[in-house]
């Protein structure tokens, strides 16, 4: 066989999979994608059957140069991206590039970076996919229709740099529709009543809860009611009249699919699904392990299958025998159904070596990437355990017409829960269950206390990221590798915020979700969204057309837009008057909507130019704010030398002269930490033009340090990307 070049998206993935090939074979990354639509004009010929026009992106000249000198002296050259919609067209992008005609270019895909995988690929080769690539195209044709020509309607209606997408402005809906609920729920008085007993032969007491009175299930409504039943209960006999015992099994969750992981992860560990998907694949690419170099320690993580290769399940059989005994071990292999519409091109998410349990290479691995790799392994290995044993008692305890119950479990053989239990959502969490005291039927009980207790229904819980990723899979939207990127961009967007682990909408995000839904209902309604996912899952397989897609879709869009470029709100323009009178002209004040949300402004404007922020009170009522005095600083002025006061303006707080307007000095807020970068300069706070806050050097533009984040002293090693200069 003569020289072979091998060609893969990531220079991690390159340095592994190098050292499975010969001295024949040169492996070289593309560095993700060379070509893409433009980012300066919509890049699409919609009068041409939706022709895209592709470039080369900014700085991937030079690499495509790379790959074309070697490509010229290679006789094979085997096109290795990830084995999905993405990596296809990555292949299908560089073959353009570097073997137009395909005299000498083949695409390999597998599942997973181990040695066996790599050379079982290069050994069968196969064409490019046309039908894969032209559904990722037409998902990428989508999606810039979508954002590049709504977007601009929201700039001319509501602030410039807004963006809508096809994916993002439902996942915004489906958190607006959710709060509204939250913001709409009366919540409703009802009480519980327990008994604390203790049986004769016991030790210790236990709780039982009122669960009906005369055959029928209790409410109670308020105190009163609950005051009664008290009073009713109390010097009444409690008797044990019936003892209720099985035993259950339960069995293991199947193996990671790319949303479970991202939900699993979020619950267990706190990721985010951009960290999650991030650390992933870090260990599928490869991770250096000492002496024997980079090891890909995961299949690959895009995936909704919970198939696992025979091999695999072999594997993890082995060791569950050695290392937990035949009794942990069922008789056979378990064998987990996919879902009628998921892709089984791959695997589950599962270890690629059983060798490296996560104590082997842990040392290996940074602390997020160890606790993933834990969890990715423990969920695998117990895939394949056998079933927990659960002993389950239920005593019934009558009490005049009034019936009690107290309900234990105990754990008689753990199957798989010796390595993994699932989470739960935080509404979904049940309540503990422990072991209940050797009670007979017929015994008679001593009463130790009553416990009425006050309680409200609950609103419907906001999404975390785990419930959003959970509710997007369930209702077909979007696809794996797309979570993760839908939650970071809403979020960047402003339209949500993210308080501890819940996704609350902003001002923004109400009022962009409601001009879409008002404007463009089909492209802002769930089964619309699912439909068209369908419709790219058809054109993968085969089954459709994508141009035939592109013109089911765009006839009713461009109507649409059509009609909301006229008829849209215009919020820019739209002004609520209010009783509050400009205390500089003595004009009425308005309400309107700015770059940060609504604020007053005078209605003599441009000739009054005063402004205000406003709260509104529990009556409903506009109230003004004052502004707080500026405050005043011991840092002095470097033109005349007078205090600088701390202001607030557009871009955020900032330091201004004490002597303003004959001395209009200004410099950025510094908030004495030391610059990460160690070019003597301190960190300042700063507002994009956005109105982002972000953190930057004092120093630029000679310092080009900014992150979202204050950084830590000692300064840590989190790097945001660059920001926009004011």
């Amino acid at each position: 066989m003569g020289k072979s070049l091998v060609i893969v998206e990531s220079p991690a993935k390159a340095k592994t999979i190098n050292k499975f090939l010969g001295k024949n074979y040169t492996v070289m990354a593309s560095v993700g994608h060379v070509k893409d639509l433009p980012k300066s004009k919509l890049g699409v010929d919609i009068d041409n059957g939706f022709e895209p026009y592709y470039e080369v992106i900014k700085g991937k000249a030079a690499i495509i140069k790379e790959l074309k000198k070697a490509g010229k002296s290679a006789d094979h050259i085997f096109l290795a991206p990830d084995p999905d919609r993405e990596g296809e067209a990555i292949a299908w992008h560089i073959a353009e590039e570097i073997d137009k005609d395909r005299q000498k270019t083949r695409r390999v895909l597998f599942n997973e970076i181990t040695e066996k995988a790599v050379n079982e690929a290069i050994k069968h080769p196969i064409d490019l996919d046309r039908n894969k690539f032209e559904a990722q195209q037409a998902r990428r044709i989508l999606d810039r229709l979508v954002g590049y020509q709504v977007s601009p309607v929201l700039w001319d209606k509501v602030r410039r740099g807004l963006s809508a997408g096809r994916v993002q402005s439902v996942a915004v809906r489906l958190i607006c529709d959710r709060e509204r609920e939250v913001q709409a729920f009366v919540p409703v008085e009802y009480w519980s009543i327990e008994a604390e007993l203790k049986g004769a032969a016991s030790k210790n007491g236990f709780i039982a809860k009122l669960a009906k009175k005369e055959d029928k299930k209790v409410e109670i409504k308020n105190g009163d009611e609950a005051g009664a039943i008290v009073k009713d209960i109390e010097g009444a006999e409690f008797k044990v009249s019936g003892i209720e015992a099985k035993e259950i099994k339960r069995n293991p969750a199947a193996p990671f699919t790319t949303s479970k992981l991202q939900q699993e992860a979020s619950r267990k560990l706190g990721y985010t699904a951009k960290k999650t998907m991030m650390l992933a694949q870090q260990l599928y690419e490869g991770i250096e392990l000492g002496k024997e170099g980079p090891i890909g320690l995961i299949t690959y993580m895009r995936t909704d299958s919970t198939r696992i290769a025979a091999e695999a399940v072999e594997e993890a059989r082995n060791y569950i025998q050695a290392r937990y005994g035949a009794d942990y071990l069922p008789a056979k292999p378990i064998i987990y159904k996919t879902k009628k519409k998921a892709q089984d091109a791959h695997e589950a998410i599962r270890p690629t070596y059983l060798k490296y349990p996560p104590e082997a290479v842990k040392e290996h691995l940074s602390s997020d990437q160890a606790r993933l790799y834990a969890l990715i392994w423990n969920r695998f290995v117990a895939c394949q355990m056998s079933q927990a044993v659960i002993d389950q008692t239920r005593i019934l305890i009558n009490v005049k017409q009034y019936l009690f119950t107290a309900s234990g479990q105990v754990v008689k053989f753990p199957g798989f829960m010796a390595i993994y239990v699932e989470g739960k959502d935080a509404a979904a969490e049940e309540d503990e269950e422990g072991k209940l005291p050797p009670i007979a039927k017929g015994e008679s009980l001593r009463l130790l206390a009553l416990l009425p207790e006050q309680h409200f229904t609950e609103p419907p819980p906001r999404f975390t990221e785990a419930s959003l990723v959970k509710e997007l899979e369930e209702n077909g939207i979007g696809r794996p590798s797309t979570y993760a990127a839908i939650i970071s961009t809403i979020i960047d967007r402003e339209y949500v915020v993210k308080e501890k682990t819940q996704l609350k909408p902003t001002e923004l995000g109400f009022l962009v979700t409601d001009l879409l839904v008002q404007s463009f209902p089909e492209i802002l309604n769930v089964e619309f969204t699912a439909h068209m996912e369908d419709e790219l899952d058809k054109i993968e397989d085969g089954g459709a057309k994508w141009r035939d897609i592109m013109n089911e879709f765009y006839g009713p869009f461009k109507d649409r837009l059509s009609k909301a470029q006229k008829d849209m709100k215009n919020i820019k323009t739209e002004e609520t008057p209010t009783d509050i009178a400009c205390e500089k002209c003595g004009k009425q004040m308005v309400i309107k909507w700015g770059r940060n949300g609504k604020f007053l402004a005078c209605s003599g404007y441009p000739d009054c130019k005063n402004t205000k922020d406003f709260k509104t009170d529990e009556a409903g009522n506009v109230v003004a704010l004052e502004r707080a005095a500026p405050e005043i600083t011991d840092e002095k002025c470097p033109k005349c030398g007078s205090s600088m006061l701390i202001k607030s303006g557009r871009f955020g707080r900032f330091l201004a002269c004490s002597k303003y307007p004959e001395c209009k000095t200004t410099s950025p807020l510094t908030t004495g930490v030391p610059c990460p970068e160690n070019c003597g300069g301190k960190i300042v706070e700063k507002r994009s033009r956005w109105g982002k806050v972000f953190f930057s050097c004092s120093n630029y533009p000679k310092c080009k340090y900014a992150a979202n984040e204050m950084p830590q002293t000692p300064a840590s090693d989190t790097r945001g990307q660059e920001a926009e200069n004011e």
